[in-house]
């Protein structure tokens, strides 16, 4: 397999019914720098122009965009360019991984317990948060086909198997306010919502997972085009390794992710990493529309769409750039 290289352009439009006087939002839309992945390009457009911008790092080490409107608008659009290459992964060697059961002993918590700094930094992803609940019930189902012989990859395998073979894929079914257990009753939702659930899962029984905010490459059906805005923002679950690092488990697919994942963020769950959050002032209701495109390089000739030829050529003239390497 060779390096693969993407360009991702991720719109928002926002619609106020009156006029807003105030705006302050939070994107985070930018790729990180992994071992298996280089952005070589990224662009943020705001439209009206933002009176104020600032780029920070959070916690979790994501990249974030933080502007603010004090001029009075009713629309607010927000485009985000970028492109990234990925490497192939190698997945961890099995000879000598661990049995899941060990893993928990090891990052439990004891008293005057002196922890190794990255088995102290994962055990932060052990527990509740906002969108993941530790329950009996969870415990149990999980417990169902990670066998205590597992080595922790079979295990991780064999929950995504199953989640992935007895949970539906229905957008229409969960909202991001719907709770982790109300999905685990309906057996359906979306990607984020797998996510949360497989987060509920390995923490009920002691790992420490985190949840992955990304990109998918979907692919159109045989002799379709590629049509724009048709992708979609994706999540998914990573679990630690100790002495290795992180695992990527992605059981909306059944697959553990490789060229085809872009990464934006990682935290303890959607909250953490959510692509756009912020406030207004002056408008009791809104419209928004997300666009979210992802495109092979291979694939750029292909175009049909002059407008998005012309984005690819502009995002593609900051890849000479010292900042965009």
């Amino acid at each position: 397999m060779s390096v693969q290289t993407y360009y991702v352009f991720h719109d928002t439009q926002y619609h106020y019914f009156s006029p807003v006087s105030l705006s302050q939002q939070i994107t985070r839309l930018t790729p990180r720098v992994l071992p298996w992945q280089q952005p070589q390009a990224h662009q943020l457009e705001v439209s009206p122009f933002p009176d104020k911008m600032v780029v920070n790092t959070d916690s979790f080490g994501n990249l974030m965009n933080y502007f603010a409107l004090y001029q009075e608008h009713q629309s607010l659009d927000i485009k985000v360019s970028s492109i990234v290459s990925i490497a192939p992964r190698m997945l961890p060697d099995q000879s000598t991984m661990p049995v899941w059961s060990e893993v928990v002993e090891r990052l439990q918590y004891q008293r005057y317990k002196q922890y190794l700094p990255f088995d102290q930094e994962a055990t932060q992803f052990r527990f509740e948060s906002n969108h993941v609940r530790l329950l009996p019930a969870f415990r149990e189902w999980a417990l169902a086909c990670m066998r205590p012989e597992m080595n922790l990859m079979q295990a991780v395998q064999a929950l995504q198997e199953r989640i992935y073979q007895e949970f539906s894929f229905d957008p229409s079914a969960t909202t991001i306010s719907t709770p982790v257990h109300e999905v685990f009753e309906r057996r359906r939702g979306v990607c984020q919502d797998f996510a949360h659930y497989m987060l509920s899962c390995l923490r009920s029984v002691g790992l420490a997972a985190r949840y992955v905010s990304g990109y998918l490459l979907t692919h159109p059906p045989a002799g379709m085009a590629r049509l724009v805005g048709a992708d979609a923002s994706h999540a998914w679950v990573s679990v630690y390794i100790p002495d290795v690092g992180w695992l990527d488990s992605d059981p909306t697919n059944n697959i553990f992710p490789n060229l085809e994942h872009i990464t934006l963020g990682w935290g303890r769950d959607f909250s953490d990493v959510s692509p756009i959050r912020g406030m207004m002032y002056g408008s009791n209701d809104h419209s928004f529309k997300t666009q979210v495109t992802v495109i092979p390089e291979t694939e750029l000739e292909q175009l049909s769409s002059e407008s998005l030829r012309e984005r690819c050529l502009q995002i593609g003239k900051l890849r000479s750039l010292p900042e965009s390497a």
